[in-house]
């Protein structure tokens, strides 16, 4: 399987990053892609709800979906948008974080929302208040494309292994991580914790970033760490995108998940334990 990341510099404008967009996926496919991977907020890298509230829409107004679609069927390439930021569906007055993967024909053949939020302070100049603007979703989400089957997950949730271990066991082969990852923590966490996730479960991990300072209309710009990676089942680095947009394609040879599996079968060793139990609260 080939794959393609697509690492973005994503500004605050739909309309500016659907054309981005295009071209990339072009470039993904002459470069014989089966499959292309955008990284999360697609559609719109913004800090301000406002302008938000303004350009997003719901999932089927959506025209960053719309384009997708047409150009996924016009080439035949799989697509998973790694995340676009919508409008959810009334009561929730808050967006959805949502990773939908697009089908050769153009077909929405699955969706998973973010389940978990970037509520954080990492440093006096950089704090996160996601859940103030998105609900987290609440299902895990495995689907087939490209001969692979996918579990899909999004940025902070690469924090939370036991999500990934129930992907892997459920059947994936290869984890997705779209992210826009901070620069305060990629330094330190973003390589360790994909090859943690890959090694743990035996799976390929690929995870395109956006990159650089995003150009805003409104409101503070964000800055985002790049380096899209791909991990392979054993933990060794195949790809390191670096801190600039472009199209980096890698070869996935599906046999290496069963080849890492079967030297390390540890999704088979689970054991139900007890506690741990509070310090004095009995032997």
């Amino acid at each position: 399987m080939r794959a393609a990341l697509l690492q973005m510099t994503a500004s605050d404008d739909p309309a500016q990053n659907l054309a981005m967009l295009v071209s990339m996926l072009k470039a993904a496919k002459a470069a014989g892609a089966e499959i292309a991977l955008t990284p999360e907020v697609t559609n719109c890298v913004s800090m301000d709800r406002a302008h938000q509230a303004a350009v997003l829409r719901p999932e089927a107004e959506d025209t960053v979906l719309a384009g997708v679609q047409e150009e996924a069927r016009a080439l035949g390439i799989w697509v998973l948008l790694g995340s676009l930021a919508l409008k959810a569906e009334p009561p929730e007055t808050r967006f959805v974080n949502r990773s939908l993967l697009v089908s050769p024909e153009g077909v929405v053949t699955a969706r998973y929302d973010k389940m978990h939020m970037f509520d954080v302070q990492v440093s006096e100049a950089e704090t996160y208040r996601e859940s103030s603007g998105y609900a987290p979703g609440s299902r895990a989400v495995l689907a087939e494309a490209a001969g692979a089957m996918l579990g899909l997950t999004i940025c902070y949730d690469v924090r939370f292994a036991c999500l990934y271990r129930a992907l892997a066991q459920a059947g994936a082969q290869v984890l997705t991580v779209p992210a826009a990852f901070s620069p305060g923590t990629g330094p330190a966490h973003w390589q360790p914790l994909l090859q943690a996730r890959a090694i743990e479960t035996g799976c390929f991990v690929l995870a395109p970033a956006q990159c650089g300072t995003h150009p805003t209309r409104t409101g503070r710009a964000r800055a985002t760490y790049g380096h899209s990676m791909v991990v392979a089942p054993w933990g060794e680095m195949l790809l390191d995108a670096g801190t600039a947009p472009g199209v980096f394609c890698v070869d996935l040879d599906l046999s290496r998940v069963e080849e890492a599996r079967h030297k390390v079968p540890s999704l088979t060793h689970d054991r139900v334990f007890e506690g741990p139990l509070l310090p004095g609260a009995g032997a």
